[in-house]
């Protein structure tokens, strides 16, 4: 088999109760994404969660739809990790609403295309406060609860393999992933001492049927084809890292940038 034959998905993992009791909040968590994918996951591994993102009425049909399975598990805030009012607010209504705070995925990112030399001030500034400087302000508000309780915690922070190799368009983009997994080592090497683990994951090119729609087929073949299944990964692939990540298997990684990709550097 060559690296750019297809290979087929493979089946989904059920839950195994890997997070039974522990609370989590998980941003851009309205789609059909990674963000909606590791909510699912986390509410099959026995955990509750909330769920924010910046479009409420999406999250709202998302937390119903969750709701509908993991009855009085699952909770919904509309938040813009760009404005530092909404993050505080966010992460107060988790204890709040839960009593405790375990778990933190900072899944939120903008993306965009443009080359370097066109690119405005406005868009490379847009694209870092949400991707980057969002990932910071959520970080920060985490460890500062986690300190204070005194009871450890998880924080995975998703950026993207962007961050490691260059793509032509993609500078404002892979300078935001790469700051993400900056923060993430730095971040983990401050918060040890509160018993706090920090990672990221590094996903290449995971899709869902309403991004397929909005892709070329050209442009899909040319990124599958380097892949080396030949095919996207589905979220819910990325969700399971980020479990794994999140849950105490991996109870001594701290730091670490885990590639969900054959496209590590």
């Amino acid at each position: 088999m060559t690296a750019v034959e297809s290979v087929e998905s493979p089946e989904y993992v059920p839950g195994h109760g890997l997070l039974a009791g522990r609370t989590a909040v998980i941003t851009a968590a309205a789609g059909a994404g990674i963000g909606g994918a590791t909510a699912r996951r986390f509410l099959e591994e026995g955990a509750r969660v909330l769920i924010s993102d910046a479009h409420a009425r999406r999250l709202k049909e998302h937390e119903a739809e969750l709701a509908g399975r993991h009855p009085g598990a699952v909770t919904a805030l509309p938040c813009d990790v760009t404005d530092e009012t909404q993050v505080q607010a966010l992460f107060d209504t988790a204890v709040r609403t839960h009593g405790r705070l375990d778990i933190v995925v900072n899944n939120a990112g903008l993306g965009g295309t443009s080359a370097l030399v066109e690119m405005a001030d406005e868009q490379w500034a847009r694209v870092l406060d949400v991707t980057l400087n969002g990932t910071f302000r959520c970080v920060r508000a985490a460890l500062r609860l986690f300190r204070e309780s005194g009871d450890g915690g998880v924080i995975v922070n998703n950026s993207s393999v962007v961050g490691w190799r260059a793509q032509a368009g993609q500078a404002h983009y892979a300078a935001a992933k790469a700051g993400v997994m900056a923060l993430t080592r730095c971040a983990a090497v401050e918060a040890a001492e509160y018993g706090v683990r920090v990672n990221a994951v590094a996903p290449s090119l995971a899709m869902h049927p309403h991004l397929v729609k909005v892709t070329s087929a050209e442009l899909l073949e040319e990124l599958t084809a380097r892949e080396a299944f030949g095919r996207y990964a589905e979220p819910w692939e990325v969700a399971n890292a980020i479990v794994f990540l999140a849950s105490g298997y991996s109870s001594y990684l701290t730091g670490e940038v885990l590639s969900v990709s054959s496209q590590h550097p």
